[in-house]
C-alpha cells in the first residue's frame, strides 16, 4: 500500500502541511516495500489548479490514500473518482498521523473543502 501525505519536509518528524495542492512535499510511505519516496509538489507555485495538479501527479505515483488537512473540490473530484481514500488530520507529524491511520483514528475525507483560488501568503 501506498500513503502520500502533503508535508512541510522530507522526514517523518517534519509537520503535515495542512494545504494539498499547494504543500511543499509529498512523503509517498510504501508500508510493502518499506521505503519512502519524496516528491516535490509541483502545483505549490502554480497560479491556479495546483490541487488538480498534485492530485494527478498522486494518481500517477498509483497510491492508495492520501493524508493532508483538506482538499478543495477540484481535487476531492478527482481523488474521489479515483477511488484513493483520502483522511484529515490536523498538523502534527508525519509519523503521528501515520500511527493514527494505522489505528483508524483518521476521519476520511467524504465532502470537499473551500476552494483556494490563486496564490495566497
Amino acid at each position: 500500500m501506498k500513503i502520500a501525505i502533503s508535508a512541510k519536509g522530507k522526514i517523518t518528524d517534519d509537520l503535515i502541511d495542512m494545504r494539498f495542492g499547494r504543500c511543499e512535499y509529498f512523503q509517498i510511505h510504501d508500508t510493502e516495500l518499506k521505503v519512502t519516496k519524496i516528491l516535490e509538489n509541483k502545483g505549490e507555485l502554480a497560479s491556479g489548479g495546483a490541487g488538480i495538479v498534485a492530485a494527478n501527479k498522486l494518481i500517477d505515483e498509483n497510491v492508495d490514500v492520501i493524508i493532508t488537512g483538506n482538499l478543495g473540490p477540484n481535487a476531492f473530484k478527482i481523488i474521489d473518482a479515483s477511488e484513493i481514500k483520502a483522511y484529515k488530520c490536523d498538523s502534527k507529524s508525519i509519523k503521528a498521523a501515520l500511527d493514527k491511520y494505522n489505528n483508524n483514528k483518521l476521519e476520511e475525507i467524504k465532502i470537499a473543502g473551500n476552494a483556494h483560488h490563486g496564490m495566497h501568503n
